[in-house]
C-alpha cells in the first residue's frame, strides 16, 4: 500500500541542488562568502566617510570667515549663498520667508532682459508676494502696494524697486538682528572661530 505525500517545494528545491555537480555548489558558496565579506567590510565605508569628512573639513576652513563676516552687515549676508540659505533656513523657524524669497525674486527679475518675459514674471511676482490676500503677501504698507500695481502697467525692470526696498528694510531691522543672535549662527560662530584658532595653531 503507498502513501501519498504533497509536493514540498523545499524538498524539489533540495533534490534539484543535490543532482547538480560538487562543483558548480561549490562555487556558489565561495561566491556567497565573496558578497558577504565585500557587504559587511568596515574599512570600505570608512574610507569613503573619512574622505567626505576631509572634503567637507576643507569646505568648512574656507567657509569660516564668510560666517563671520555676515554678522557685519546685512549686505553681507546677503552677499553669501550660504548666508542667503541659512537665513532663510532661520526665517523658515518665524514663518517669514516669504521676505526674502520676494526680494530673491525680484533681484532675478532684474535680470531679465525679455520684454514679453518682463510683464509675464512681473505679473507672477505681484500676485504671488503683493497683491492683497497673495498667497505668500509681504509686509509692505497700502501706498507701495498701490505704486508697484500701477507699474505693472508698463513693466520695466525697476517696478518693484520700492516694495523690495521696503522688505529689505523690514529684514535688516527685525529679522537680521534675530538670526544674528540664534542659536543656530551661535553655533556657526564658535565654530568658525574654533576653526580659525585650530589653522593658527598649526601654521
Amino acid at each position: 500500500m503507498s502513501c501519498w505525500v504533497p509536493s514540498c517545494p523545499a524538498l524539489s528545491m533540495c533534490r534539484g541542488l543535490a543532482a547538480l555537480p560538487i562543483t558548480c555548489l561549490e562555487r556558489a558558496k565561495d561566491l556567497k562568502t565573496r558578497l558577504g565579506i565585500l557587504l559587511h567590510k568596515p574599512e570600505l565605508g570608512h574610507r569613503i566617510g573619512t574622505s567626505s569628512k576631509l572634503q567637507l573639513g576643507s569646505r568648512q576652513r574656507d567657509s569660516s570667515r564668510e560666517v563671520l563676516e555676515w554678522r557685519e552687515s546685512f549686505d553681507q549676508l546677503l552677499k553669501s549663498k550660504n548666508g542667503v540659505t541659512a537665513f532663510h533656513t532661520f526665517l523658515k523657524t518665524e514663518f517669514s520667508e516669504e521676505n526674502l524669497d520676494f526680494w530673491l525674486a525680484c533681484e532675478d527679475f532684474k535680470k531679465t532682459r525679455s520684454k514679453t518675459k518682463l510683464a509675464s514674471k512681473a505679473n507672477r511676482i505681484f500676485e504671488e508676494f503683493v497683491q492683497s490676500e497673495a498667497p505668500r503677501e509681504v509686509n509692505i504698507d497700502h501706498e507701495t502696494r498701490e505704486i508697484t500695481r500701477k507699474n505693472l502697467s508698463g513693466a520695466t525692470s525697476a517696478c518693484f524697486n520700492e516694495a523690495q526696498a521696503k522688505t529689505r528694510t523690514l529684514m535688516e531691522k527685525d529679522s537680521y538682528p534675530r538670526f544674528l543672535k540664534s542659536a543656530s549662527y551661535q553655533d556657526m560662530t564658535k565654530q568658525a572661530t574654533s576653526r580659525g584658532i585650530s589653522k593658527r595653531s598649526h601654521t
